[in-house]
């Protein structure tokens, strides 16, 4: 059965049918061939990320990507450490709400919402405060759409010699990241985002010398990473507890197809030409972005409400999903916004198609007005 619609989201993405398909089988957690397709996905994801086999590693998190996102940070920070914590977005924020649940010691820096997180500022901080061991930063806010300077925060954040924790849930697989060349410590994502797969479980990239001083840390059960990585390590692929099978299968799948569309590089493109095409064609009907060409990912995009027509995200949203499309409402709370995604088995077919159907959608309404 075809899809009902297509998913112009933050994530969950829409999905190939092949990746779909994955999942039709039963699978065991403890047989040999799941456990070997486990270590195959852990070292091809190293390959994705750019890093190597002998300085970095992949430990699995069941769950969704704030799961992986909590257990890097509470298995992360020693008890004596202090985490600073970079927000310009709600994804940012959720890192800071998860380290008062945990009593990890933290600051934040906060910056606009259409501000990219400044280095130099950050470094600043750095200097200032000799107790900061670790520096968490999204990457892509998706709160937005806005991507953030990882390569001058690394460089900030390694000259002062600090630990980084990358959340880049948005972004892993749809933008190039060289983890190993940056110095990244920790990285996380999620299998439902630019790889394409489904939701289930979160991926952490961790440097091998920083985990191994994570035995201990950990501030839950369930959610320790050094646990689930020696569990991995001893036994070839097993996770220490009940993993996503299905998921697991469609995420192999999504890996094979992110490879033959030709890498990261390839898809990284197409997502770039689907939010150009969305962008010039909401902004001939009328609309404008929420955020300056230059600070934009090519991930989602937000849009602020529209003067020109009579309008209710509301039915704008019925509108579109009529047509065959879901949008996605905005997070900001002191500006009304909507976010169009560009991420998934999205393509820029696809953003002509959609395009067609919001011309179609401002005609209209202004004929009724």
């Amino acid at each position: 059965m075809s899809n009902p619609y297509l998913l112009l989201t933050p994530g969950p993405l829409s999905t190939t049918a092949t990746v779909k398909e994955a999942m039709q089988k039963d699978w065991c957690t403890w047989d040999h061939e799941y456990k070997t397709i486990v270590e195959q996905i852990r070292q091809q994801l190293l390959e994705v990320g750019c890093a190597s086999k002998e300085h970095y590693t992949t430990v699995f998190m069941q769950g969704s990507g704030t799961f992986g996102v909590e257990a890097t940070l509470g298995s992360v920070m020693p008890s004596d450490g202090k985490l600073l914590v970079l927000i310009n977005g709600a994804y940012g924020r959720r890192m800071e709400e998860i380290a008062k649940v945990l009593r990890i010691p933290h600051l934040s820096m906060e910056f606009d919402a259409n501000m990219p997180v400044d280095p130099h500022a950050v470094e600043r901080k750095l200097i200032e405060d000799a107790s900061i061991t670790h520096v968490a930063m999204v990457h892509c806010e998706t709160t937005t759409g806005i991507l953030n300077p990882l390569e001058a925060v690394m460089d900030v954040i390694k000259r002062n010699h600090r630990k980084a924790i990358i959340d880049a849930m948005s972004s892993f697989g749809g933008i190039p990241i060289a983890v190993e060349e940056l110095q990244i410590d920790f990285i996380i994502s999620s299998a439902n985002k630019c790889i394409q797969g489904v939701p289930g479980f979160s991926f952490i990239l961790c440097r091998r010398d920083e985990l191994k001083k994570c035995k201990g840390r950990a501030r839950s059960l369930s959610l320790d990473l050094y646990d689930q990585w020696e569990t991995m390590e001893q036994d070839s692929g097993k996770w220490r507890f009940t993993s996503p099978t299905h998921v697991v299968h469609a995420f192999k799948q999504a890996l094979k197809e992110l490879a033959e569309e030709g890498g990261v590089e390839a898809r990284h493109e197409r997502y770039r030409m689907n939010q150009q095409i969305v962008v010039e064609g909401m902004t001939q009907a009328g609309f404008k972005a929420y955020l300056p060409r230059e600070l934009q990912s090519p991930l989602i995009t937000t849009f602020l409400y529209p003067t020109h027509i009579p309008f209710t995200f509301e039915h704008f949203y019925t509108f579109l999903k009529s047509a065959g499309f879901v949008i996605y409402p905005g997070k900001l709370t002191d500006i009304h916004v909507f976010r169009i995604g560009n991420m998934g088995d999205v393509h820029p077919k696809d953003m002509d198609r959609l395009n067609a159907h919001i011309l179609r959608y401002v005609g209209e309404s202004q004929y009724a007005n």
